[in-house]
């Protein structure tokens, strides 16, 4: 899987972070899934390799504005574009009242089919751009999801070992073998590639989760998982000065959940804009405090790679 962040700050930009957008496509795939989608996030979107062009749907994991003003604004740029093929949004219900108002009362023209799908009735996984995505109710002041990707990604080895032990001379005989031909040697001896190539299956699961007070409600999807981004917009200290009233996670509460449930790989986002550079070290040191795994705390733009297990952060500067 490869996934890349948009936005990273919660309820308003600011100079460094975007509000909420989130980008992740399956290795094998051209087409990939956006979740939410802040105002800008078309914008943050010409920085990245991601094109409207192969968007084959948005995950949207509930209303609120920092996670969904940039919608009407990137379904026009897609029409725009010259997109022809059907778009799936999997969101609450009133987020289709809302895009598709927005549409009609600026006069928008979409050349293509708008297929909402309320996320209250995904009920059943189903296969979206070579992912197997089903999600999970979580708690916020209103209706949250958190978004699981799952995906099979199998792989082709070519057996150097075997190839050594049977006198088969390096070159470009490896290659033909290694693509399944078969080849006949100078001695005469015909072999079958089939028999010098292993096939290997990586089951991979990345869980995005929307704003949530509770993370143990994702208990069942991080089971056998690799991945869980979530939030950790405040600390506890700023979350008990604030109230339960924003109903967010602070970095205490989500960096002893991860530990409890042995998550290898914890990425943490929707930061606070209490929190910049000068003091983002609050978040990652009550994190650390607690859990023990993989913690990364995301920048807009932030791109990662997972494979064989590891998350891997393409721009190592940036990922710390």
């Amino acid at each position: 899987m490869q996934f890349q962040f948009l936005g990273t700050s919660s309820g308003v930009p600011t100079r460094q972070r975007n509000v909420s957008g989130f980008a992740i496509r399956h290795a094998h795939q051209k087409s990939w899934v956006l979740v939410d989608c802040g105002e800008g996030t078309q914008h943050q979107l010409q920085q990245t390799e991601f094109t409207l062009r192969k968007l084959k749907a948005i995950c949207i994991t509930h209303v609120h504005g920092d996670h969904t003003f940039g919608l009407p604004g990137l379904i026009s740029s897609c029409g725009m574009s010259g997109r022809k093929e059907p778009l799936t949004i999997i969101a609450p219900k009133d987020v289709e009242h809302y895009v598709r108002s927005a549409l009609q009362l600026t006069d928008c023209f979409i050349p293509f089919d708008l297929n909402f799908v309320d996320v209250e009735l995904f009920n059943e996984p189903r296969e979206i751009a070579g992912f197997i995505l089903d999600r999970f109710p979580l708690s916020h002041r209103v209706p949250s999801f958190a978004f699981r990707f799952s995906c099979t990604i199998t792989k082709l080895r070519l057996n150097t070992e075997k190839l050594t032990q049977d006198n088969v001379p390096k070159g470009p005989l490896w290659g033909e073998l290694r693509a399944g031909k078969v080849v006949k040697l100078d001695d005469g001896r015909v072999l079958d590639g089939a028999k010098y190539v292993e096939t290997t299956c990586e089951q991979q699961r990345v869980v995005v989760g929307g704003d949530n007070d509770t993370p143990e409600l994702l208990a069942e999807a991080c089971q056998e998982r690799d991945v869980l981004v979530h939030e950790a917009t405040f600390t506890k200290a700023i979350s008990d000065k604030v109230g339960p009233g924003p109903q967010h996670t602070d970095a205490a509460q989500i960096g002893a959940f991860a530990q409890i449930v042995n998550l290898p790989h914890l990425v943490l986002t929707h930061f606070s804009a209490r929190f910049q550079s000068s003091n983002m070290h609050e978040i990652q040191d009550e994190t650390a405090s607690f859990y023990q795994g993989q913690l990364f705390l995301e920048n807009d733009f932030d791109k990662f790679q997972l494979q064989l297990g590891k998350l891997i952060c393409v721009k190592d500067d940036s990922c710390d």
